[in-house]
């Protein structure tokens, strides 16, 4: 908080009357996010602050709501950019219109393939947007030992982050059992975290003990819940937890039975990983409190967890309240029951109207060093359709089969007995059982994992992907070994992106040339080719609306159940790789 602007003198003197405000915004319904009701009133505004919120005070501007309504600005508590596939500035263009005046980064994905560079980059391409974004740390570079990651990232790399004023957090702390085990590595970071700032947690099902140990360490967040039972042991042991409404994961409806009046400023909302239609076509956060109201929730709840709640977490007393001394950052909305913004107000400036970004925005800085540009994807030389084969063991029985949901992030385990040819284990599209390779990319190594998934349901083709959570290597399902061979040569010359392959053509592109992860083109083409993407994944056969975004997270070794790492597969409770035959030696 600038405190500086907060006690300013001419600050005070607008709110006394006695100096004009810069602009008077009458014939307002305000909701009130700390009393939980709805004010008529003025809002005045004074260089970027909030002046006065009652009687209307004289300004050099004037507008007239005629008893629409006027809100905080909108936070996600917790957000992969990287997930959306935008760099900073068109992820504002998108997301500033549905209401968004502020954003926490985790920038895990990138600093996965980039390290330090990665995160850097990030911040400076994000320097000056009219958004407040800040940034929480990340913590688990890489986010297991079972995976091969770009870079690997220590507390001493660390620590030169928590001098940027936008750095509120060491963010998600996926090593749970490094947590509640005490590692001594991973209690550094926490040390670092609980220093400088807070620290956010993932810890997916944990309960009883372990949980206890990992909240008496300090860590105060989870957005990983999926049921009502855990979000209540959680909120019950002090941890505040995010309602995730992601294009991955929606956890919304199974989660807000947790919520009641008593306990509903242990909630937030937060995005995860959100995709660039997605975000276009639905919304943002205004999309989940939509969805959060439309399942019962009270609206006025409703946009404080969305605002007031996520602020008072992150220590962020300038922002999240229509309310003296706090940024003017709002929204303007006709039905509560809808709740759909037509005006965002940024530090008190209209940035957006009507479902539009009014100037598209740039950084204000030189923008992130051009390293992070550099090429990232280097797959084997002699990387070819056999090395998809798989070879049925001797003595082997049933195969182990991923189990995918397209809606969560957690995955199952299957056994089924394999369809073997010339002793080789096949995909087998009639029982929905397709093959899935995971490829490192980063350079270090030439491993391969291979193994089966269930849950993409087409029968010809392949889809393939250099968003691979966490570690971001080369993800691919197929039905033949020869389109998985092309789609993953076209993402290398590509530089990394997704793509649809069938019969040795590739339908469909959308380059993501840097780090695998990000275009360096404007949202609205992006959000075309991912268009395109998506009606070729159907064209093959696919009826997920979204297959790349499940998929993406099939590498991930530190949610359950089975997941595929390039190091193979991956029994996420015991942390160790299983065989795929049963009975097979691993």
């Amino acid at each position: 908080m600038n405190i500086a602007e907060r006690t300013d003198p001419d600050l005070l003197a607008v709110a006394r009357g006695d100096k004009p405000a810069d602009l008077t915004i009458t014939n307002a319904r305000v909701v009130n996010v700390f009393t939980r009701e709805i004010v008529h009133a003025a809002v005045s505004v004074y260089a970027g602050r909030i002046a006065c919120v009652g009687e209307p005070l004289d300004a050099r501007e004037t507008l007239d709501l005629a008893g629409a309504y006027i809100a905080p600005g909108l936070i996600d508590a917790h957000m992969h950019v990287e997930s959306t596939m935008l760099l900073p500035r068109e992820f504002v263009r998108v997301a500033a219109p549905h209401g968004t005046t502020g954003v926490v980064f985790d920038p895990h994905e990138i600093a996965n393939v980039l390290g330090v560079l990665g995160i850097r980059f990030l911040m400076d391409e994000s320097a000056g947007l009219p958004m407040d974004i800040m940034f929480a740390v990340s913590s688990c570079v890489p986010s297991s030992a079972l995976e091969t990651a770009g870079a690997r990232l220590e507390a001493d790399d660390l620590e030169p982050f928590f001098g940027d004023p936008r750095v509120v957090a060491l963010a998600e702390m996926m090593n749970f059992p490094g947590v509640y085990l005490a590692d001594p590595a991973v209690l550094d970071k926490v040390r670092l975290g609980l220093e400088r700032a807070i620290v956010d947690g993932h810890c997916p099902g944990l309960t009883g003990r372990p949980l206890n140990a990992y909240a008496a360490a300090g860590i105060s967040s989870d957005h990983e819940c999926t049921t009502p039972e855990e979000a209540l042991e959680k909120t019950r042991l002090g941890m505040r937890v995010y309602l995730r409404e992601g294009s991955a994961a929606q956890n919304i409806e199974a989660l807000l039975p947790a919520v009641n009046e008593r306990n509903a400023h242990r909630f937030c909302f937060c995005t995860d990983d959100r995709h660039p239609g997605d975000l276009h076509n639905e919304g943002h956060i205004d999309h989940a409190v939509r969805k959060a109201v439309r399942l019962g929730l009270d609206p006025v709840t409703a946009l404080a967890m969305a605002t007031i709640h996520t602020a008072d977490h992150y220590r962020r007393p300038d922002i999240g309240a229509v309310a003296p001394g706090r940024f003017a950052d709002m929204i303007v909305f006709d039905d509560l029951a809808d709740i759909r913004p037509r005006r965002v107000y940024f530090r008190g400036s209209l940035v957006a109207e009507n479902g539009e970004i009014l100037e598209p925005p740039e950084p204000a800085g030189p923008g992130g060093d051009p390293e992070a540009r550099r090429p990232t994807v280097h797959l084997p030389e002699n990387l070819s359709a056999d090395s998809f084969r798989i070879e049925a063991a001797p003595r082997g029985g049933k195969v182990r089969v991923i189990v995918a949901d397209p809606t969560q992030l957690v995955t199952g385990e299957r056994l089924e007995d394999p369809k073997i040819e010339n002793n080789t284990i096949i995909p087998d599209p009639d029982r929905d059982i397709l093959k899935l390779a995971v490829i490192a990319r980063h350079g270090i190594n030439h491993n391969i994992g291979l193994g089966f998934v269930t849950g993409f349901a087409f029968a010809r083709g392949a889809l393939a992907s250099t968003v691979g959570h966490d570690a971001h290597n080369l993800a691919v399902v197929g039905a033949d070994d020869d389109d998985m061979l092309a789609a993953a040569r076209a993402l290398e010359q590509a530089g990394g992106g997704q793509c649809v392959a069938r019969d040795g053509e590739i339908l469909a592109l959308l380059p993501l040339p840097i780090a695998g992860l990000l275009s360096d083109r404007d949202a609205p083409t992006v959000i075309k080719q991912q268009h395109d993407l998506l009606q070729a994944a159907h064209d093959i056969g696919c009826p997920l609306a979204d297959p790349f975004m499940p998929l993406s997270f099939l590498p991930l070794p530190v949610i359950p159940s089975l997941k595929l790492t390039d190091l193979g597969l991956v029994h996420v409770e015991s942390q160790s790789v299983v065989p795929l035959q049963i009975g097979a030696d691993a």
